[in-house]
């Protein structure tokens, strides 16, 4: 059985099993190694799975992203150096399994998905979400709110998933920030599409993000701006306001992740995002999202490995967050 026997102080958080005691390819899949919900008394943040890929528009398979995130989060180690904190130290992250949702009804599975958060999200704690496809995203944001009001968004992907509907369908990987704006979610004035590239509908699809509250950060901005710049925009039309981020793996470019449903060329590399995260270490971030990791396009876990990463990293931020407080 593997265990972590390292000795602790009471009451100090329950850490990820030793990776120099018990190989990193034994034992339970949680992320990181990290101990179940169940196996301790309280936590501060909470990774959750939501295995659910039924808004899907072109490539399925994104139910099997949190299995393949939390396999690739093994090489997690507990420093991160580039944030020079220990983020499973500073507060106690858990493991919270997945949240099940109906792959046939998708409006049954979306409230599924809400209470689900809700439950992990009581007390304004923040919760790590790994996709599963973006439709996600909508009740992830509901229960958000129902905690800290209106929200700030950054939404990094390659696509607007502002669009009414598709099919005549309105809940699907395309809609939810539509959804997200029409239900007053988001505050207007703080939310973000960062990385955004390839062809539209029309020129209308432009219009309408715009006059649903959106400014984007266009991914040839990189070339011209670079991380830096892409941060302080990103920073300036942010604000303070409480910060939901949401990452669709498409936003990296297919080299990096070709792992995923939607994939479009011109994207940006990983250092760039991990950078660009990293710059939101002094924003209030209440809880993220991972989304459209698909594994059976991914190769030798490229993408599923960049997405347990930039998870890492948004996790650091949240679990200093929270010692904080």
């Amino acid at each position: 059985m593997t265990t972590n026997p390292a000795p602790r102080p009471e009451g100090a958080p329950v850490g990820p099993v030793d990776g120099q005691v018990s190989p990193r390819y034994a034992g339970f899949s949680t992320f990181a190694r990290l101990p179940r919900i169940d196996d301790v008394s309280g936590w501060d943040v909470a990774v959750v799975g939501v295995p659910f890929d039924a808004g899907v528009t072109f490539r399925s398979g994104a139910r099997f992203g949190p299995s393949s995130i939390r396999e690739a989060s093994r090489l997690l180690r507990p420093y991160n150096p580039a944030l020079e904190s220990m983020p499973f130290a500073d507060a106690q992250v858990v493991d919270a399994g997945d949240i099940d949702a109906n792959p046939f009804d998708i409006e049954a599975a979306l409230e599924q998905m809400q209470a689900g958060f809700s439950r992990l999200m009581s007390d304004g704690r923040p919760v790590m979400t790994l996709g599963g496809d973006h439709t996600i995203a909508l009740p992830a944001l509901r229960a958000v709110v129902a905690e800290h009001g209106p929200v700030g968004l950054v939404h990094f992907d390659a696509h607007l998933d502002t669009w009414d509907t598709y099919f005549s369908a309105p809940y699907t990987h395309g809609t939810p920030f539509r959804r997200a704006a029409e239900e007053g979610l988001l505050r207007k004035d703080r939310s973000a599409h960062v990385g955004i590239r390839g062809s539209l509908y029309s020129k209308q699809d432009l219009i309408d993000d715009t006059d649903l509250g959106f400014t984007i950060v266009h991914c040839r901005d990189f070339d011209r701006i670079g991380a830096p710049g892409i941060v302080d925009r990103i920073l300036d039309r942010i604000g303070d306001a409480p910060l939901y981020v949401s990452i669709d793996i498409d936003v990296l470019d297919p080299g990096f992740a070709p792992g995923t449903g939607t994939p479009e060329a011109g994207g940006m590399t990983s250092r760039e995002l991990l950078e660009v995260l990293r710059g939101l270490r002094d924003t209030p971030i209440v809880s993220a999202d991972i989304v459209e990791v698909s594994p059976p396009y991914d190769h030798a876990d490229i993408t599923a490995v960049a997405a347990a990463n930039l998870a890492y990293e948004l996790i650091s931020i949240m679990s200093a967050q929270q010692a904080a407080r």
